[in-house]
């Protein structure tokens, strides 16, 4: 093919396939142009924010339900982007939580109006990074959309400019997030010198062709340096042990909308963009994919019949019968591993950090690191489970994709009854919650379902989920993190309680009677909705579980 083919039949496939494909993450960045110009005018400094924003994420989140799933994995723009039933699936996700986090700021009235538009285009500008993290196929993408989804939340938790402690954990955050981002980085230069490529795919068949042949020896010490500094960027966007001490003082000191915001948007995201990863350099492509592959399949059983590429990937051998994925076993048991004790210290750790807390978005903020552990103990067992049973490890990642649904309005509505009770009375410190019951009956039931799906009591959304990872992480032979998992739950429990005793046992302060906040009222309505989903999802699960299947069902082909 001469070089004018090429470029043609570049230039063919990204208008007749790719662009159409990436039209939702064209609309997020039409809304943010839009929000600009708006403000340009004299009619941006009257609330205009608002409606351009609800109506920019929703035309995004409507296209993209309306984006067919193709009937296989597809690449978009000459690999870069993978389109597929799982990133379609996180990718409506996302979009949804954007509105949903839209209208929550509108009824908290947080940002106020004169900050409106920067702080839509913030969060739009974070939105569009995670999803081309959620769809990433390639390590630049990779490290493009972490940074893309992470410098316009700095800003976001230093949105408060009047405030000390609002500018200080910003500061925090952006150091923390350039040391994480440099160590994962000088990880990708590891990874990507060491393989010749940083395509994923291409990647998956140069590390099968290096333990394959018995030629990575020299080289293991390396690649597990890399993927242990990759791991410190993910880690850092999980808030994941020992990568978290920027948690704490980054929620408190942001308001709770925006610790919403990264307690759920990122995560998702972080999570998402970790399965693709981890799975797509410890298995093989498929068959069809591999005539794609330049470089050619190495399968563990070719490799006594092809002693010639011992050395290297210089001189690839195709392996025409179906390589099994025996050869990347070793990346697998060390991404599974690693990953399985990090979702055991995590959830520790977070769970009792979070016992003494008083401040409730610092108490949050724990709670969110607790449920990083947790969701990481699924993905470690897909791992684990991909070469030797695929169909179970996608059903795990099944069972983390319909959790981090459920987390999604667990969170949510947490963080939204924290911003709903600052305005109320001021303060985001458990104790001046005391006596709520008697003044806000309703707004109470509301927050304890939303504490008690936290935990993971049955008959809510939370302990359907739970139960589904603590399941799918038992058949990947994790038992201990189970057990683990399990302890951290009971652990978890006090301090969920302790938010609700707290609200319905403990007397009114003196000088400082409990709000008045109706189910009618906005606020009420608002933590009634999401009270209400989580139950509704806690008995009839099978419908959402069945999306997060049919999302999983593409992995690992």
């Amino acid at each position: 093919m001469s070089f004018y083919d090429l470029v043609q039949s570049t230039l063919r496939e990204t208008a007749e396939t790719s662009v159409l494909a990436f039209a939702p993450e064209l609309i997020v960045c039409a809304t943010i142009v839009a929000l600009l110009v708006v403000r340009m005018l004299s009619t941006g400094r009257s609330g205009s924010a608002y409606p351009v924003m609800v109506l920019g994420t929703l035309a995004a989140l409507l296209t993209a339900l309306l984006t067919k799933t193709p009937d296989r994995p597809t690449e978009l723009f000459t690999g870069m982007l993978m389109l597929d039933s799982f990133s379609l699936y996180m990718r409506r996700l996302l979009l949804l939580f954007v509105l949903l986090f839209a209208s929550l700021t509108r009824v908290s009235g947080t940002p106020d109006r004169s900050d409106a538009t920067e702080f839509y285009v913030l969060v739009l500008g974070a939105s569009l990074g995670m999803c081309l993290m959620v769809a990433a196929n390639h390590m630049l993408i990779v490290f493009l959309g972490i940074e893309m989804a992470s410098v316009p939340s700095y800003v976001l938790v230093g949105v408060l400019k009047d405030r000390r402690k609002s500018a200080e954990a910003a500061l925090k955050f952006a150091v923390f997030g350039a040391g994480a981002a440099g160590v994962m980085l000088y990880g990708i230069s590891l990874l990507v010198g060491t393989l010749g490529t940083a395509h994923l795919a291409t990647m998956s068949v140069q590390l099968a062709a290096l333990f394959g042949s018995g030629g990575a020896g020299s080289r293991e010490l390396v690649l597990a340096l890399a993927g242990l500094m990759i791991l410190v960027g993910f880690a850092f966007k999980l808030s994941a042990v020992p990568f978290h001490f920027w948690a704490p003082d980054a929620f408190e000191g942001a308001t709770a909308e925006v610790g919403a915001f990264l307690s759920i948007a990122s995560k998702a995201a972080a999570l998402a963009l970790l399965v693709r990863v981890a799975l797509g350099l410890g298995h093989l492509p498929s068959q069809l994919d591999r005539a794609a592959i330049q470089p050619a399949v190495f399968a563990a059983e070719a490799a006594a019949a092809a002693p010639e590429i011992a050395e290297g990937v210089s001189q690839p051998v195709l392996v025409a019968a179906p390589g099994s994925s025996a050869a990347l076993r070793p990346v697998r048991l060390y991404c599974g591993w690693l990953i399985a004790i990090l979702a055991g210290v995590t959830c520790t750790f977070g769970n009792l950090a979070a016992y003494g807390q008083d401040n409730m978005k610092r108490l949050l903020a724990y709670s969110t690191i607790a449920h990083a552990g947790y969701m990481l103990m699924p993905l470690a067992a897909a791992i684990l489970l991909a070469g030797e049973d695929p169909a179970a490890a996608r059903l795990t990642v099944a069972a983390l994709a319909f959790y981090i649904a459920v987390y999604l309005l667990m969170n949510l509505g947490a963080f939204a009854f924290v911003a709903f009770l600052r305005n109320a009375i001021a303060s985001e410190e458990l104790p001046d919650y005391a006596g709520l019951v008697r003044r806000s009956p309703g707004l109470v039931v509301c927050v304890a379902v939303i504490m008690f799906s936290l935990v993971g009591l049955p008959p809510l959304a939370g302990f359907s989920a739970k139960f589904a990872i603590f399941a799918q992480t038992y058949k990947g032979g994790l038992l201990w993190l189970v057990a683990i998992g399990v302890a951290n739950t009971l652990v978890s429990l006090f301090y969920y309680l302790r938010v609700v005793k707290t609200m319905v046992l403990d007397p009114q302060r003196a000088g400082r009677p409990a709000p008045e906040i109706g189910l009618w009222s906005n606020p009420g309505f608002f933590c009634a909705l999401i009270a209400f989903l989580l139950v509704l999802l806690g008995v009839f699960w099978n419908p959402l579980f069945a999306q997060a299947e049919h999302a999983a069902s593409m992995l690992l082909p």
